[in-house]
């Protein structure tokens, strides 16, 4: 089941096409990772998830339902540019945005003291949001994007300014909404984070999507079927099936080799070749990254 399905949606502003035909599915319960370079259209897809601006072309579906205003406040939104009241307090901020997503003040109060403690900002509820710095600033913007519990949140570059000791607490935390159940789209540009956490991804690139699909599957799509082996020794003789792409000098006499491998042979075939010949130190597969896959995406596209 999608929570959104984004149907051949079309965006222009003047004379710029910012989405071109762009069909996507987002599936309940996962993290999601929309990405692509600057300027490709993913924030004018988030936009109009939002409903800040409408599609010229196609439709989005909500749980099923064609996007409209009772879904607003089922969605939480982290923009980049954070859009806090810098001279209000922030225990004050927090009640009033938590009330204008639904919540009684009494229910927001309730919640708000929860974040609070694990957030470890107690002291923070009177501070006026322009006394807290970048980090502390974001902090409290995501408390007021999750607060009232929708069931889908958007994250766009959620760790920007954030010290590795507070982006490992906002990660850990986005982890625990998916456990509960939340979908979260991940606007990034950061290859890493994207590793870690998503389990589907879609590239949009000059307006178009380019990519899209599970991680796993996106991976094995882009397998170069090639091996890496760490070893002393010399690699002179091996059958013809395998070709020897580089060798790298390492420290203490090591090699480090990578070796493609003909077709429909196997990583045993290779290794029961190498072992009479070398002391292998390590072996394994060359796996593509993600950011391997994004630049290999983004660069195939022909300009135009």
């Amino acid at each position: 089941m999608n929570i959104i399905e984004v149907r051949n949606v079309t965006k222009e502003y003047s004379n710029h096409v910012a989405l071109d035909d762009v069909s996507i599915s987002i599936p309940k319960g996962s993290i999601f990772g929309l990405l692509g370079p600057n300027g490709a259209g993913k924030t004018s897809l988030i936009r109009i998830i939002n409903q800040i601006t409408g599609p010229d072309k196609g439709q989005i579906l909500f749980d099923g339902e064609i996007l409209n205003a009772s879904h607003i406040s089922r969605i939480g939104y982290l923009p980049e540019e954070r859009g806090l009241y810098k001279k209000m307090k922030v225990g004050e901020q927090l009640l009033y945005l938590a009330q204008l997503k639904g919540l009684s003040q009494k229910q927001a109060m309730e919640k708000l003291k929860i974040w609070f403690v694990k957030f470890d900002i107690k002291t923070w509820w009177d501070k006026s949001v322009s006394d807290l710095s970048k980090g502390m600033q974001q902090k409290v913007q995501f408390v007021s994007t999750v607060l009232h519990e929708p069931d889908l949140i958007i994250l766009d570059e959620p760790f920007s300014g954030f010290d590795p000791i507070n982006a490992n607490l906002i990660r850990d935390e986005i982890l625990e909404l998916k456990q509960k159940g939340c979908t979260i789209i991940f606007s990034t540009h950061r290859m890493e984070t994207v590793e870690e956490l998503c389990d589907n991804i879609a590239l949009i690139h000059k307006s178009k999507k380019v990519l899209d699909g599970p991680k796993k599957e996106i991976k094995e799509q882009f397998k170069t079927h090639t091996y890496f082996v760490e070893y002393k020794g010399e690699l002179d003789g091996l059958e013809n099936t395998f070709e020897i792409l580089d060798e790298k000098e390492l420290e203490s006499g090591y090699k480090r080799t990578n070796i493609h491998l003909g077709q429909n042979i196997s990583p045993n075939e290779l290794l029961t070749s190498l072992l009479p010949k070398v002391e292998i130190r390590s072996f394994g597969e060359n796996i593509p990254s993600m950011s391997d896959i994004f630049m290999r995406s983004v660069n195939e596209v022909p300009e135009g």
